[in-house]
């Protein structure tokens, strides 16, 4: 027990970086209702572009913000397969998360991964014991940061636009809201915080990797699931909603934890997360069947 408490602020890092991730795929899953697999790719795309930059002598701050452009861009690659070309929103992001897997290798000079030591430049966060509550505290200053962002965006009158596309589409079209440009901003944005995720794991585990955002989706619904069904009834404020995202992330990397802990093999850590989802995504319905049954019992006792 000691040994797994000591142990206990990596996955609190790591879940809080995965957190960021976590509310980018929450604009698009949530928000636009929208089925984004381009995440897979961006994740990616923003660990290259900040390792490949920082190690090049550009600003880390910089760094990062073009790591933020790079995900937006490939965020509108998605929009406008989806909204010009008629593509369906999910295939969409699987064929720009396809073109990116060449474009994040020619980033990186045609390498599979590219390291970043804490030793020659001044990261901003670290999975070394020594700094890891002082990593913790910038996570926690980072996503406040965002949460506040976001809160104000999706209160203005374009937020409040991407929010009605995702909510009902006819009646948006019907008020004049342009729903396929909302579609293209809201897909830019998710995709722009997804890589800012990226460039944040890269500084966390020292590299960029070509497939360091594989199954990247996969985490990020679960953490939208699990603080959904954890803290959905508690929080229903906006900003709240995506605390409780990253609350998600946090319990399932500690979940992840604990069966490495018990033996799990690392091979079937995907087979774990892909369990995971389901189980979450199933306890929404399972709720509703329940709550159906028990009211329909209700109605032939009171007939």
């Amino acid at each position: 027990m000691l040994n797994f408490l000591s142990s206990l602020p990596t996955p609190v890092a790591q879940g809080m970086i995965w957190g960021v991730m976590a509310i980018g795929v929450y604009v698009t899953y949530k928000v636009l209702d929208l089925a984004d697999l381009t995440v897979d790719g961006s994740f990616a795309t923003g660990g290259a572009v900040l390792v490949v930059l920082t190690t090049s002598g550009v600003n880390l701050y910089l760094a990062m913000v073009i790591a933020f452009i790079a995900g937006c861009i490939a965020g509108l690659v998605t929009g406008i397969l989806h909204t010009k070309f008629g593509i369906p929103a999910i295939l969409s992001g699987i064929l720009t998360q396809l073109a990116l897997y060449s474009v994040n290798l020619r980033i990186m000079g045609g390498k599979a991964n590219t390291a970043i030591s804490w030793r020659n430049y001044d990261l901003l966060v670290s999975s070394r014991t020594d700094v890891i509550y002082e990593t913790i505290l910038v996570c926690v200053i980072f996503i406040a940061v965002l949460i506040g962002i976001l809160y104000w965006f999706f209160g203005t009158e374009i937020g409040h636009a991407i929010r009605s596309t995702g909510c009902n589409p006819a009646m948006s079209r019907a008020n004049g809201i342009n729903t396929n440009t909302c579609k293209v901003l809201g897909l830019v944005l998710s995709n722009g915080i997804v890589a800012l995720s990226g460039a944040l794991l890269s500084q966390f585990q020292g590299f960029a990797d070509v497939n360091m955002g594989r199954g990247a989706i996969v985490i990020g619904l679960a953490a939208v699931i699990i603080g959904e069904v954890i803290f959905g009834k508690i929080f229903r404020n906006f900003a709240l909603r995506l605390v409780s995202v990253v609350i998600g992330a946090i319990i399932y990397y500690i979940v992840i934890t604990i069966v490495l802990k018990f033996g799990l093999r690392t091979d079937d850590l995907k087979l774990f997360s892909a369990l995971v989802v389901a189980l979450f995504l199933g306890i929404p319905y399972w709720k509703s069947k329940i709550h159906f049954t028990k009211k329909e019992g209700g109605n032939k006792q009171n007939a």
